[in-house]
C-alpha cells in the first residue's frame, strides 16, 4: 500500500492540501501523478488570481490527455512554483513535498471539513482501484 504524508489533507480528486492557518499549500498526490504517467505540461493560475472550491485551478497535459484540476478551497493564490514551470518531472518525482504547485490564502477555513484524512484518502484510493 501506498504511503500518504499524514499532515495533508486529500480531496478525491486526488489534490493535496498542507494548511498553515489560513494558508493552503495544493498539490496533485503521489497516487495522481502515478496514475496520470509522465507530465508534459501545466497550465497554473497566475499569483492574485482566484480560485473557487471544487472547480478547475488549472490542468496537466500527460500522454494520456489534459486533466483538470479541481480545487480544494477557495482564495486568493499567493505564490505559484516556478520550480515546477523550470522542471516539470519535480511534479512526477516528489509531488508532496517540491512538486507543490500553488499557494492560497484561504477564504472559508469550513472547506476543509470537505477534505480526508490520510487513512480516509487511502480507503478512497482503495475504493476507487476496486471500481476500475
Amino acid at each position: 500500500m501506498k504511503v500518504f504524508p499524514d499532515d495533508l489533507l486529500y480531496s478525491r480528486e486526488h489534490v493535496w492540501v498542507r494548511v498553515d492557518g489560513d494558508i493552503a499549500t495544493i498539490g496533485i498526490t503521489d497516487h495522481a501523478q502515478e496514475k496520470l504517467g509522465e507530465i508534459l505540461s501545466l497550465d497554473l493560475p497566475e499569483a492574485d488570481s482566484y480560485v473557487e472550491w471544487n472547480e478547475p485551478f488549472g490542468t496537466i497535459e500527460t500522454a494520456k490527455g489534459v486533466v483538470e484540476l479541481i480545487s480544494p478551497v477557495s482564495g486568493v493564490v499567493i505564490s505559484v512554483n516556478e520550480d515546477i514551470t523550470d522542471d516539470i518531472g519535480i511534479v512526477n518525482s516528489d509531488p508532496h513535498d517540491t512538486g507543490w504547485m500553488i499557494i492560497v490564502e484561504m477564504e472559508d477555513l469550513e472547506e476543509l471539513d470537505d477534505l480526508l484524512d490520510v487513512s480516509g484518502y487511502q480507503e478512497f484510493v482503495i475504493q476507487e482501484a476496486e471500481v476500475d
